[in-house]
């Protein structure tokens, strides 16, 4: 039998080759051979480098190279990451850091920077658009009519609801500088390339970075109904409330639609995603001799309910398998709530059927942006022998304070820069 040590020595080796695998440069590379003939009759014309996101600078110094490679002018670029440590480190682009996860002064700053950049852009140029997760936030300004200080608080709203991700940023898009759709029709007369990485379960473009290229299909009726449901409609900040109802009063007031011709010039968009991740674990499990599960659809919805479940399924395994989860799940916290994140409430939760059971199982559940909430951990690993008493469990879970409990364990997964966001990972061996 596999014996404690060596599950959580195969776990980390099972995520590590997750993280490995969701490359954002490979992924830019396959997304500019995809449009290798569109790209190839324009290129003589000056090339742009957008990148915005957890996984900008990977994505685009790939790009960078292969403007070299490809003997391609490239006459400059944006990149706005979440690592504040930067400075202009690969000309002739331009490299700035926003807020994350709720916009703050940088994002502003940032959002400012992308105006500017677009006003340089001439009709016909070429831009490579290359979006991954966080770019919400990190460029995330207001439209005209919203406080900035209301729009960061719908970001916290949002995430304190336990709103899935896809609903968030359905809300959030509608009213950011950029979201929905408004830098498509900012660069209505450039030849866009989109390249995505995605972090949400469906890998839609309209929802991933909250659709700065892509046209919103939903109205602002839609968008009512869904912070109803969320339980969150009466507590909306007054501007993004009026202007909401404005926009329910007065379609020139929508977001851009599907039959704007302003995104005649944009291309189809390349999209990869936790896919990526999964397969790359699979694989290094295989190698390794174990038999694998991998889930058929992506964990969502609240992330203690999930935990209950990924445990059971565990325990039901054969022993010699690991099962194979992606996904993102949601928190709503509680007031006063303690720290933690969504992994590490996930992990928690499993630790709880294990300790009952016995089983010889581990799991770990991190993001594979290495950072899971406003934490130090990118995640957590439990198993069956994990120290957690009965009431220290339930009161973190209560609480949403799983970090504190779970780091006395010693069972934190410390946060870590992996350059790409395709969602979170789920790893449970069982032995």
């Amino acid at each position: 039998m596999t014996d404690r040590a060596e599950r959580r020595a195969l776990a980390l080796a099972l995520y590590e080759a997750a993280v490995a695998a969701a490359d954002p440069a490979q992924v830019v590379l396959e997304g500019l051979a995809a449009h290798a003939a569109t790209l190839e009759t324009l290129a003589t014309r000056p090339h742009w480098i957008i990148a915005v996101g957890k996984a900008a600078p990977a994505m685009a110094e790939a790009a960078r190279d292969w403007c070299a490679d490809e003997r391609r002018p490239l006459a400059g670029g944006l990149v706005i990451g979440a690592d504040p440590n930067v400075g202009d480190r690969v000309e002739p682009m331009h490299h700035l850091a926003g807020d994350h996860p709720v916009p703050g002064p940088r994002s502003l700053a940032a959002a400012a920077a992308l105006d500017r950049l677009t006003q340089r852009i001439a009709p016909d140029d070429v831009v490579l658009v290359l979006i991954s997760g966080g770019t919400s936030a990190l460029i995330g300004a207001p439209i005209e009519g919203i406080r900035a200080v209301d729009l960061a608080a719908l970001h916290a709203l949002l995430l304190g609801a336990g709103v899935p991700i896809g609903r968030i940023n359905a809300v959030r898009k509608r009213f950011s500088r950029w979201g929905a759709g408004r830098l498509g029709v900012a660069l209505r007369h450039a030849q866009v390339i989109p390249i995505l990485l995605a972090d949400v379960p469906n890998e839609d473009p309209a929802m991933i970075g909250s659709g700065p290229i892509s046209p919103d299909p939903l109205t602002a009726a839609q968008i009512e109904r869904v912070l109803r449901e969320a339980g969150i409609a009466t507590r909306l900040p007054l501007s993004i409330a009026s202007t909401l109802g404005a926009m329910r009063a007065d379609a020139a007031r929508e977001t851009p639609k599907p039959d704007d011709p302003a995104f005649s010039a944009v291309a189809e968009p390349v999209v990869r995603g936790n896919a990526l991740a999964l397969a790359g674990a699979a694989a290094a499990a295989r190698e390794r001799g174990w038999d694998v599960i991998a889930a058929p659809a992506p964990l969502h919805g609240d992330a203690a309910s999930a935990g209950h479940l990924v445990a059971h399924l565990a325990r039901r395994a054969a022993p010699g398998t690991v099962l194979l989860w992606g996904g993102e799940t949601s928190v709503r916290l509680p007031e006063p709530h303690g720290l933690g994140g969504r992994c590490q409430h996930l992990a928690l939760a499993a630790a709880e059927e294990f300790a009952e059971w016995k089983v010889p199982v581990t799991l770990l559940a991190a993001g594979t942006d290495g950072r899971d909430g406003p934490t130090d951990a990118a995640g957590a690993i439990v198993d069956e022998g994990t120290p957690l008493t009965p009431t220290t469990r339930r009161d973190a879970l209560r609480r949403c304070d799983a970090h504190p409990v779970l780091a006395a364990a010693g069972a934190l997964l410390p946060a870590r820069v992996t350059g790409t966001n395709v969602m979170d990972l789920v790893v449970a061996i069982r032995s």
